[in-house]
């Protein structure tokens, strides 16, 4: 009686939400068919709105198919792609994101500008409003900081507790190492470390980072990304652009 009281308390525990382990199994077993669908198609997310932690802050903010915000994440006027993610803690502004970024916990996209040219750079300054009842927002202050807008391409990783300060563009495939502060630009599928940030070296050789960008792999429709997966996991990237390569110069010729 013991024994099977332990054995069902296992599968209460396995549970995942409304999907259990084994019904995640059965999935497996029919080979990525269900109802008439193929593999790819069955591997296709079902739900792409938006995900948005509960405790998180957002306001005047677009967010694209599959973006997923994390816990106590704050955002103001910020566009964030297909498929990219906040995790905890991270706080952005005036900043536009592209397709499959990773956004590390505790990093600062566009950190805030102190206008230190002044008597005093406090905010009593351009937001005296959260002390004196008939003084506004000093709204040139504020179109200043808009005009500094960050820019971050497609599929850039910013590390964990970077800081990315006013103005600075990140290129497509860009690495920010973790405590990073980044003042200027960052060439695309260049790692770039330190404070502050500084290139380290680049991800790929010239010509293999070329061929990605032709590649543009990011805007593929969610099906032919799904059927991507395992030559992602299991190539050399010289492999995967021979392979899929010629799948776009094969689907060029059929059309």
């Amino acid at each position: 009686m013991e024994q099977r009281k332990a054995e069902i308390g296992v599968q209460r525990r396995v549970a995942t939400g409304s999907r259990t382990i084994a019904a995640a199994l059965r999935e497996q077993s029919l080979g990525g068919k269900a109802a008439g669908m193929d593999r790819s198609e069955a591997l296709v997310p079902k739900d792409s709105a938006p995900r948005i932690h509960t405790t998180a802050e957002l306001k005047a903010c677009k967010l694209a198919r599959y973006v997923s915000i994390g816990e106590r994440v704050v955002l103001r006027e910020v566009t964030v792609g297909d498929f990219s993610y906040f995790e905890r803690h991270s706080e952005a502004i005036y900043t536009t994101i592209g397709k499959f970024c990773s956004i590390a916990a505790n990093s600062r996209l566009n950190a805030l500008e102190h206008p230190i040219e002044r008597l005093t750079q406090h905010k009593v300054s351009y937001r005296p409003n959260e002390y004196f009842r008939w003084l506004g927002v000093d709204a040139a202050f504020r179109q200043r900081r808009q005009a500094k807008e960050v820019t971050i391409g497609h599929d850039v990783w910013i590390g964990h507790g970077a800081v990315i300060m006013p103005g600075v563009h990140i290129g497509n495939g860009a690495v920010v190492g973790a405590n990073a502060v980044v003042t200027h630009d960052v060439a695309p599928y260049t790692i770039a470390t330190g404070v502050p940030a500084r290139p380290l070296r680049p991800r790929f050789v010239d010509d293999i980072a070329a061929r990605i960008e032709r590649l543009a792999w990011w805007d593929w429709p969610v099906d032919k990304l799904a059927r991507a997966v395992p030559d992602m996991q299991t190539m050399s990237i010289e492999m995967f652009l021979d392979r899929w390569e010629s799948d776009g110069i094969s689907a060029s010729a059929r059309q």
